[in-house]
């Protein structure tokens, strides 16, 4: 299958083609057709599938078509929970409409509003925004909803969990009820259909991926280690596994600030990212860490969600999250575009709970392995896959064999093509000639 039997136009197809990519993946071979004809859509998609590209492109097509957007209105929306994800969304926008005469712009806090009420001001065909920014510039009169033909929800399970439900709330019922509604989530929860419930009009559902798989290309390890002593080990395991790029997630903003100067004092350059730095500190780490200048960035799970950084051989659970779902959308982060990854989690004795509720949920025991000099003296309690909940009696850790730490799901593995056919991601800058998985 190709990009020019989806039903999309020269000038789109001129631009995919300059990018290096001529098949399109799973999400993508379905959504777009669907969303060309007009039809509202559910997708279930991870970071990694391609669904950026999977509603861009078709969206591009369709605005193509129509009138031009009036002073201070917009023709398609799309909401996105962070600043990060709304930059790469709009940069795909760009990316694949750069032989269109469709306008685009992208708004989110953290930076003065003028500039981007003066961009509205023009009328813009496609925008990109954060719900507080856009709500903002709405109360001041700088953007007019009447003229929306396109709504796009992406990682709508993250905007729930974000907070942003009243927001949304808020938004929908100031748009036209007549308009076509994507809305994309990692999983379908009960949340995300009560949601949908009151925004789409029979959908088409597409899911590329099992629900809750992690990537099937990704070692993953669990190192027990006492919680005094984890900064210790990874700046051990940098040093001598010589990693020269490695995201590590923390549970708090504090947490991350903490860790990156510890790891600065031992000469390892480092960054942190996470709500209270400004969106020009997030921008410059992000890109220092890209480019190779700054080969550890820390950052929470708010302040990563939706960074699309390819071939990210390691990342770190320096500390485990709360919620199991976010294991699972951290590692993912790594193993793309057929390309091997480790994660690796640093496990303390009061993180087993959360180690048993990942393990459950992924329904894989994951690989230990103690490292010298850091056997932690709480012991790490064996966990099992069971209903059971977890024994708080400490016993000594044991290491499992579940064939090299490998697990057994494949969210990502589906796209994965060997004969040299290239695959859209929503990203550009990647004109590599070997085979490219999604990676929006």
């Amino acid at each position: 299958m190709s990009f020019a039997s989806l039903g999309l136009s020269d000038p789109i197809l001129q631009a995919v083609t300059a990018n290096g990519y001529d098949t399109p993946t799973p999400i993508q071979a379905q959504a777009i057709p669907a969303i060309i004809e007009g039809k509202d859509v559910m997708g279930a998609a991870q970071t990694g599938t391609g669904k950026t590209a999977g509603f861009t492109l078709p969206i591009l097509e369709r605005l193509s078509q129509g009138e031009r957007a009036k002073s201070n209105h917009i023709r398609a929306l799309i909401l996105t929970p962070t600043r990060e994800l709304a930059a790469q969304v709009h940069e795909s926008v760009i990316t694949y409409g750069k032989h269109l005469s469709l306008s685009s712009a992208v708004v989110f806090g953290g930076v003065k509003i003028n500039p981007q009420m003066m961009k509205l001001r023009r009328g813009v065909d496609i925008l990109v925004a954060t719900p507080g920014r856009l709500l903002d510039l709405h109360n001041q009169n700088a953007v007019n909803f009447s003229q929306v033909e396109v709504l796009v929800l992406d990682e709508a399970d993250r905007m729930l969990d974000m907070g942003f439900i009243h927001d949304i709330k808020k938004i929908l019922a100031k748009l036209p009820t007549k308009r076509q509604n994507l809305l994309f989530s990692a999983t379908f929860s009960n949340d995300i259909r009560s949601l949908a419930k009151g925004m789409v009009n029979n959908p088409v559902e597409i899911s590329v991926s099992p629900r809750n798989t992690t990537v099937e290309l990704v070692e993953q390890l669990v190192h027990p280690v006492d919680k005094a002593q984890k900064s210790a080990l990874l700046t051990q395991l940098i040093q001598e596994g010589d990693w020269h790029q490695v995201l590590v997630f923390t549970r708090t903003k504090h947490g991350a600030n903490k860790l990156a100067k510890q790891l600065d004092s031992r000469g390892i350059r480092s960054a942190a990212i996470h709500g209270n730095k400004s969106q020009a500190a997030r921008t410059k780490a992000l890109l220092e860490f890209k480019n190779g200048q700054t080969p550890v960035l820390v950052a929470t799970d708010i302040a990563a969600r939706g960074l699309d950084i390819e071939q990210l051989p390691h990342v770190v659970n320096f500390d485990l999250p709360n919620v199991p779902e976010d294991y699972v959308h951290r590692i993912g982060r790594t193993g793309r575009a057929g390309a091997s990854g480790q994660a690796v989690s640093l496990v303390s004795a009061d993180e087993v709970k959360l180690l048993s509720g990942i393990e459950k949920l992924i329904q894989q025991v994951l690989t230990r392995k103690l490292i010298d000099g850091f056997e932690p003296n709480h012991s790490v309690p064996e966990t099992r896959l069971s209903a059971n909940p977890v024994s708080n009696k400490p016993k000594k850790a044991k290491v499992w064999n579940n064939g090299g730490g490998r697990s057994g799901g494949g969210n990502r593995s589906q796209g994965n093509q060997r004969s040299g056919n290239t695959n859209v991601n929503g990203n550009s800058g990647n004109n590599s000639p070997r085979a490219k998985q999604a990676s929006g």
